[in-house]
């Protein structure tokens, strides 16, 4: 497996190290409420945002988004119709099947990495490995280009739930993955409660880090203030409560499902409607080497039509979906040939992806594979291709070009063509 030399910027464990300390600042407890924002309607009229669908281990998309039905590469499903004419879905995602209007299939990705940790690294960034260089991931881009326009935002503009995601690179730890679990339960966040003691030491505190700074410490001092400053506000937000899935209503929690992905799913919703701009939720599991059909059918694919389709009917319910993109993705796909243990093994170069929300056309099929799926036969996409087309439903300009820590200008989305079928 690849291991990325970056360091990941402000891992959960480094943001926690500020975060204790900081909360060693005071004593008694904050009650934080689960009332969000008192401007919330506004926010979500305004604010553009993105949910990652984060399918590791890399999906057996043949048996689910482009089923060859009479291929000897067909496997154990059948495929059902959907509320698209002529778009066909696997029999396991029935919900999803009655949504398709509201997604686009992209059945074309076409790419060169099959590796677990450089797949990983590739579709999160656009980029494939380089030991010389540190690329921001998808969250990393998209809190940069659109935290600005939120001023009133507490929580970090960037949370991942359920792993630890790709790190910001070289836009540096600002722009890292705040990691919390499907609970949404962070650590070390009780402060204490006596407000005037804790202003006290912050003031010291503060005083200290403007000396440090004064002697020239460079931009790890100033993330370090930075960081600082998020933490205090995360201990002090009412915007906190959007981590609290469990406290929506019974009801709302059995339609996601109660399993990780399904709670994740639910905070993603929450966490998008106070305001955050990039969520990614993690759903591992699918590297089915072995029993790829048990597996899908038992688990992965009920699992994810639960829950995919709760939040798909949340964020339209709630006049977020115009707003907020949705991508649905893993490393790569898997083989069309079945191995010898009812598996199918690491695929990249014909496989699929979904999307929707945002300016996305929706209810449309991009590209197309072969009569087995082995081949893609239309325009191939890349990575890079599929980011600069989620930039784009974001409003985010590609034109954007960054400077990496070497000085080298790099291309957001790393020049990537927009997929025009995606939009009107």
């Amino acid at each position: 497996m690849f291991n990325c030399n970056c360091p990941s910027g402000m891992t959960r464990r480094h943001f926690m190290t500020h975060l204790a300390g900081t909360a060693a600042l005071a004593s008694p407890a904050i009650a934080f409420t689960n009332t969000l924002l008192a401007n919330a309607v506004d926010m979500k009229r305004k604010n553009k945002a993105c949910i990652m669908l984060w399918m590791g281990g890399g999906p057996a998309t043949i048996d689910m988004w482009d089923m060859k039905p009479g291929s000897p590469t067909a496997g154990a499903f059948k495929p059902i119709s959907t509320k698209v004419d002529g778009l066909q879905i696997c029999e396991h995602l029935p919900q999803l099947a009655k949504q398709m209007d509201q997604l686009a299939v992209i059945r074309s990705m076409s790419t060169r990495e099959a590796d677990h940790g450089r797949g990983r690294y590739y579709m999160h960034t656009g980029y494939v490995p380089n030991p010389t260089i540190d690329h921001p991931s998808y969250g990393a881009v998209v809190a940069h280009e659109l935290a600005d326009k939120m001023p009133h935002l507490d929580i970090p503009p960037f949370v991942s739930v359920g792993s630890d995601s790709i790190g910001p690179g070289f836009l540096g730890m600002t722009w890292a993955p705040f990691v919390v679990d499907a609970n949404g339960d962070v650590k070390n966040l009780n402060n204490g409660g006596n407000m005037d003691r804790m202003n006290e030491r912050l003031t010291v505190l503060e005083a200290m880090d403007h000396q440090f700074m004064f002697e020239n410490r460079g931009e790890a001092a100033d993330d370090h203030m930075k960081v600082t400053k998020k933490a205090v506000s995360l201990m002090t937000s009412k915007q906190m409560a959007a981590f609290k899935a469990a406290q929506e209503p019974p009801d709302v929690q059995e339609r996601y499902g109660k399993t990780g992905f399904g709670k994740g799913c639910l905070m993603a919703r929450r966490l998008v409607e106070a305001g955050v701009p990039f969520v990614e939720v993690d759903m591992g599991g699918w590297d089915t080497h072995s029993n790829n059909f048990t597996t899908l059918e038992k688990t992965k694919l009920p699992e994810l039509d639960k829950a995919m389709s709760a939040l798909i009917t949340d964020l339209k319910d709630r006049g977020l979906y115009d707003s907020t993109a949705i991508m649905w993705l893993g490393e790569f796909g898997r083989t069309p040939r079945i191995n010898g243990n009812a598996g199918r093994d690491h695929y990249a170069r014909a496989w699929s992806v979904v999307v929707g929300g945002g300016s996305f056309k929706r209810g449309v099929i991009v590209g197309a594979t072969n009569e087995d799926g082995t081949q893609v036969t239309s325009d191939p996409y890349t990575s890079q291709d599929l980011m600069a087309s989620v930039l784009k439903s974001l409003g985010i300009s590609l034109d954007t070009t960054f400077t990496s820590n070497s000085g080298r200008p790099m291309k957001i989305a790393n020049s990537g063509k927009v997929i025009k079928e995606l939009f009107a």
